[in-house]
């Protein structure tokens, strides 16, 4: 089994890295500051625009330390890749796939259908949890609306039903999202999802976990073998991971957005973690941005009992698993595309 190790998140604009033998240094105005050894980290993610060497991203690309380079704000702008890794049949296999609707449906419709089972009970957690706090009969009719769907995603035999499905879905779950949430509103109050930019607290602390879980989705897929930016459900595009982005659909309630509740319904943020723009837009600041990678790290490293393989393991390796059962499956080794179905 594969080993979670830590990833490395550099906060500050003004950092540049750089290699020292078989160490990460952190570098600001050409002064040492930090260093870390290269060998105990899985990945390096730097919100800082001043950059990295290209001795680190080579090392990094040899060694399979992912390495992404996100805004200050948290957007994604690239990510570093070396050398394919993996049978070159099995992307052969993964490209003709991508190509016939007929083969990507059954592998979209699973992970559709995991995304809107996870995002089932998530709500119907809150309700288990939180009865008297809430609108137990509005969430429960979320719920009832989301199982109806289920059946329909199952029986799906199109692309195009799956993507009006799916969008259906999302509109229930994000419609009854702000029942979720129990604590210091209307400083996180829920209304609809916006991003690019986020225009409140709840969708910026939303966009920076997705922005987070896609980059480890794509990292899990490349080191299996795959091809993240070949996918199955969303159309391809020049610089989109779209094989990433459809894997972490049925994380995504689950994982991100849990977490997401956690941090606001325990109220480990609050208003001076964020920077509200003139313009509308809302971004985590400094400060924010590091309580929430300090609890991200410690959520990864949480144990679940995987519900397909029956085994305990780290969140944080639940999209490797993901992606290598995945593999498993366009090799021929597996009927079908097990989703992560989370309860």
């Amino acid at each position: 089994m594969k080993h979670l190790l830590n990833t490395l998140f550099v906060t500050s604009e003004d950092v540049y890295l750089s290699l020292d033998g078989e160490n990460v240094v952190a570098n600001r105005e050409r002064r040492e500051v930090a260093r870390y050894p290269l060998h105990t980290l899985s990945g390096i993610v730097s919100f800082s625009y001043a950059g990295a060497s290209p001795a680190l991203m080579g090392a990094c690309a040899e060694r399979e330390v992912a390495l992404a380079f996100c805004t200050p704000k948290g957007r994604f702008l690239a990510r570093v890749c070396g050398e394919s890794s993996g049978n070159v049949l099995l992307r052969r296999t993964q490209y003709r796939i991508a190509d016939d609707p007929d083969r990507c449906c059954p592998l979209a419709r699973s992970m559709v259908f995991g995304k809107v089972y996870n995002a089932r009970w998530s709500i119907e957690r809150t309700c288990r949890d939180h009865a008297l706090r809430v609108d137990a009969a509005a969430l429960k009719e979320a719920s009832a609306h989301l199982k109806g769907l289920l059946s329909q995603i199952a029986e799906s035999a199109s692309m195009d039903s799956l993507r009006g499905l799916e969008g259906a879905a999302a509109t229930v779950y994000f419609g009854a999202f702000d029942q979720l949430i129990l604590a210091e509103k209307p400083l996180f109050a829920f209304s609809t999802r916006s991003r690019r930019p986020p225009l409140d607290p709840v969708n910026a602390l939303l966009s920076f976990a997705y922005s987070l879980l896609a980059h480890d989705c794509a990292a899990a897929l490349e080191s299996v073998g795959l091809d993240a930016y070949v996918g199955f459900l969303h159309r391809d595009r020049p610089g989109r991971t779209s094989l990433a982005l459809v894997l972490m659909e049925e994380l995504r309630p689950c994982f991100a957005d849990r977490f997401v509740l956690t941090l606001i319904n325990n109220r480990v943020v609050g208003r001076g973690d964020f920077d509200f723009r003139e313009n509308g837009a809302v971004f985590l600041n400094d400060a924010g941005r590091r309580t929430f990678l300090k609890q991200w790290q410690d959520r990864k490293r949480e144990n679940i009992s995987h519900p397909y393989l029956k085994e305990k393991m780290p969140w944080g390796l639940v999209p490797y698993v993901q992606s290598l059962l995945l593999a498993r499956t366009l090799r021929g080794d597996l009927d079908g595309y097990p989703p992560f179905l989370w309860k």
